[in-house]
């Protein structure tokens, strides 16, 4: 557990990094990536040559005797929610940092690039519940509130279940929102609920994986914990036989994500601790753009 002094200092830390972030890579991907999305009214206006005609504007035509065109302009003001797997799995990590030190880390970049671009941003975190929600506000000091909330949040529930978090999202949040699901994704059942944020809003997930969820390392007997039941059992890693199940269950968890997100027709981004999760986002927010 973190003492306040030591939150306020990784806060300012996560602040100065993610500014850095935001404002030399970020600034003009993130914007045109997420930006125009959505139109709202603006005005009519007498009728041009080139107007699509399916903006006529019949009512108005008839009164004036005249065709008339809607217009329409870019909604420039986006919301951003992060659904936040604070689950206990999160605290397993070999290379570089934990898988929750990196979900803290893009959460806090994702918060500055909303609140830069005056966008509101909330968050859900889940474990196997909903553990908290912050509704959505613009700011910077909404979002080194969130950074706070991202370094010292602890799990009280046990598993994870994303479909909980997806359920409490998809109740909560009636406009089109952009919704990042930060998660190492070690769960199941939560294709219906992602299908239906997916009919709604724009969902991005982002798998944060260890080099050792996919590979045991050839080590004899190992006595091993799993974070969330607290279940301890002893594993023989020398066995190939169990060093490629290992393996095969890593990518059986991983390819039910991957189906799970592209029928719901979203986005899923993969981030191995240790890799430049920057590069990676800046990769997609281009791929986007075009």
């Amino acid at each position: 557990m973190l003492t306040t002094t030591e939150i306020i200092k990784k806060v300012r830390l996560l602040e100065i990094k993610s500014k850095k972030i935001t404002t030399d890579l970020f600034t003009g991907e993130y914007h045109s990536a997420f930006k125009g999305k959505g139109m709202s009214f603006k005005e009519v206006r007498e009728y041009a040559a080139g107007d699509d005609i399916r903006f006529i504007d019949w009512n108005v035509s008839a009164r004036f005797g005249h065709p008339f065109s809607k217009v329409f302009e870019e909604e420039r003001e986006l919301t951003v929610m992060l659904l936040v797997d604070i689950s206990n799995s999160g605290l397993f990590g070999t290379r570089h940092a934990r898988k929750r030190d990196i979900i803290t880390e893009i959460g806090a970049v994702l918060s500055f690039s909303a609140v830069n671009n005056t966008d509101k941003v909330g968050v859900i975190f889940y474990s196997d519940k909903v553990e908290a929600y912050i509704p959505p506000k613009k700011g910077k000091q909404h979002a080194l509130y969130i950074v706070r909330e991202l370094l010292s949040k602890e799990p009280k529930g046990k598993g994870t279940a994303l479909s909980m978090a997806l359920r409490h999202f998809n109740n909560s949040t009636r406009q089109k929102s952009i919704a990042f699901v930060l998660s190492d994704f070690l769960d199941g059942g939560y294709d219906d609920a992602l299908r239906i944020a997916g009919k709604k809003h724009d969902v991005i997930g982002i798998k944060i994986y260890d080099a050792m969820d996919q590979q045991l390392p050839d080590a004899g007997m190992l006595q091993v914990e799993d974070a969330e039941t607290g279940e301890t059992r002893w594993v023989d890693s020398s066995s190939a036989f169990v060093r490629y199940r290992y393996e095969q269950e890593f990518f059986r968890v991983t390819e039910y994500a991957t189906q799970a997100f592209k029928k719901a027709g979203a986005d899923l981004l993969h981030v191995r601790t240790g890799e430049d999760y920057v590069k990676i986002l800046q990769r997609f927010f281009l791929s986007r753009n075009r």
